[in-house]
């Protein structure tokens, strides 16, 4: 099949000025670009693009659809938004490599993130295993971190104990592995257990390995509240010591002490760059936060795993320890901040008798009730089998707005497509970059906000021949309009397809067309090479 895309303003992920031209598809490549108005022969399809955009198509270098993308094939909140390429395996904890009993473990421990589908097939074992199974049928394409925590769980189990040198060279030679099976890197979830338990040097070690296979490392790092820039900065030292490439998780600054901060976290990064570290980052453009309401807990109630945390709960020596680290020390599974009920809502739940606390948060439910918010939190931790997602309203607008105009800044949506109120982020991260931030505020021109969203992505996760729009590169491609395109979820109604965006291709074959799904299911798993290249 070969298609022309017919008189498109072109935005190539460079961040160069835009021009106008036809361009050629032929199969899965961009087979020619004319930019001196002739039109290029033999097309057996023909889409007029006048007043359009066609860009690269975008990048989502923080995903949470390990799952969904396998469960809910069509994949809308993704597709829709222009999404052709996504980063799974975060924050320390998927679903590959695993054996028997930790992948027991994670499908409840992460069923607030990806579900757990009754009947589901999870018979993968390794890190190849999955990227095979990806590669049976999937609408966008996928890359794949090893993720730190699980790896630690391998070696050492779920509790807090310190790794050896023979334990530390047991991680290694699992993190070798996945990445020689395809993983673009490590991911390490330094907030949730059992990830939070690795001391610096346990870190280091892992860094050294990655860098030698050409990945990079991608935190969830120790804080994003109290000790943010601590925790930052222990991020960067990991970097340099051991010449592994860093690339930030959601690098925000959030909850009240790091209101109108930001300026001191990219002082840091760019002091680190200068230096010759190789850094990059990515964020979402929404103040709240998300994740489980388990992991606002601390640490040592969660060692053990998911039993031993809920009997924990049921204990009334332990349930004193835990009210006390939340309400007045401040938990570290909470950033070190002590809870703000107030700012903690919950956004899905795994039993539909409690479907009635969606929406709300902890300490609305707990007026209503006429009890403690801890009471409730509890509660609902319990009957949830602590399956409960939650937002946490503790962003600020300044500090978002300063981090995404970094030079080294890319885009991640962190969308947790569970749940039936999830983070509007999940459908929505980057038709709001280009409508609300660009076009309205102005904050990036249409270049540089293309350019997050695909270039500057692409070039971290060394995609051979994606991420930009060229001559022989694959047609992973985005047709919006620039004058309509926005996001139209709200966080009341968060499952909302994009406005403006007409087309989407993922190699080369049309997944939206005329703005509706079509049943497209071109994607691949995306795979480390030898020498650190992926395809």
């Amino acid at each position: 099949m070969r298609t022309l895309i017919r008189s498109a303003t072109v935005v190539d992920g460079t961040e160069q000025p835009r021009y106008g031209a036809h361009v050629l598809l032929d199969g899965a490549r961009i087979a020619e670009i004319s930019r001196d108005g002739g039109t290029p022969p033999g097309a057996d399809r023909v889409i007029d693009a006048d007043g359009l955009v066609l860009a690269p198509g975008f990048i989502d270098m923080h995903a949470h659809s390990d799952l969904q993308i396998l469960t809910a094939p069509e994949h809308l909140p993704k597709i829709t938004q222009g999404v052709t390429t996504e980063l799974l395996g975060q924050d320390g904890l998927s679903y590959a490599p695993v054996d028997d009993a930790a992948l027991a473990m994670l499908r409840k421990k992460i069923a607030g993130w990806n579900g757990d589908p009754a009947g589901f097939d999870f018979s993968w074992r390794s890190v190849g295993e999955y990227l095979d199974r990806l590669d049976e049928g999937i609408a966008g394409n996928a890359a794949y971190l090893v993720p730190h925590g699980v790896v630690r769980a391998l070696v050492l189990g779920w509790d807090d104990v310190p790794a050896t040198a023979a334990d530390i060279t047991a991680m290694q030679r699992i993190v070798r592995s996945g990445m020689t099976e395809g993983a673009v890197g490590l991911s390490a979830g330094l907030t949730y257990t059992p990830g939070m338990y690795a001391d610096s040097a346990e870190l280091l070690a892992l860094c050294r390995t990655v860098a030698e296979l050409g990945g990079f490392f991608a935190p969830h790092h120790r804080s994003y509240g109290k000790g943010a820039l601590e925790a930052y900065a222990e991020m960067i030292d990991l970097s340099t010591r051991s010449g592994c490439a860093l690339h930030l998780s959601h690098a925000t600054m959030n909850f009240g002490p790091n209101k109108g901060r930001a300026g001191e976290l990219l002082a840091l990064l760019d002091r680190a760059v200068d230096a010759g570290t190789d850094i990059s980052l990515d964020t979402y453009p929404y103040l709240p936060g998300a994740t489980t309401l388990s992991a606002v807990l601390p640490s040592w109630s969660s060692a053990g795993g998911q039993d031993a945390t809920l009997a924990r709960l049921r204990n009334p020596d332990d349930l004193a320890r835990i009210r006390e680290d939340l309400e007045v020390h401040g938990s570290d599974g909470c950033h070190g901040v002590v809870a703000e009920w107030d700012t903690i809502e919950i956004s899905g739940v795994t039993r539909p008798e409690l479907d009635d606390t969606v929406g709300r948060t902890i300490a609305q439910l707990a007026r209503a009730q006429r009890r403690a918010p801890f009471d409730v939190f509890v509660d609902i931790l319990l009957r949830d089998d602590l399956g409960t997602g939650i937002l946490q309203h503790v962003g600020h607008e300044e500090n978002v707005r300063a981090i995404m105009r970094h030079p080294r800044h890319t885009a991640g949506s962190d969308g947790i497509l569970v749940g039936a109120k999830p983070h509007p982020r999940a459908w929505g991260t980057f038709p709001r970059y280009l409508g609300h931030y660009a076009r309205d505020l102005g904050l990036l021109t249409l270049e540089e906000c293309v350019g997050h969203l695909t270039g500057r992505a692409a070039a971290r996760l060394r995609l051979r021949d994606r991420g930009l729009v060229r001559p022989g590169y694959t047609a992973d491609l985005v047709l919006f309009d620039p004058a309509t395109v926005a996001a139209t979820t709200t966080f009341e109604h968060p499952k909302q397809q994009a406005a403006g965006i007409p087309y989407v291709f993922v190699n080369g074959e049309a997944a939206v067309a005329d703005g509706a799904r079509t049943d497209a299911m071109a994607g691949r798993a995306l795979r480390r090479r030898p020498g650190g290249d992926v395809t």
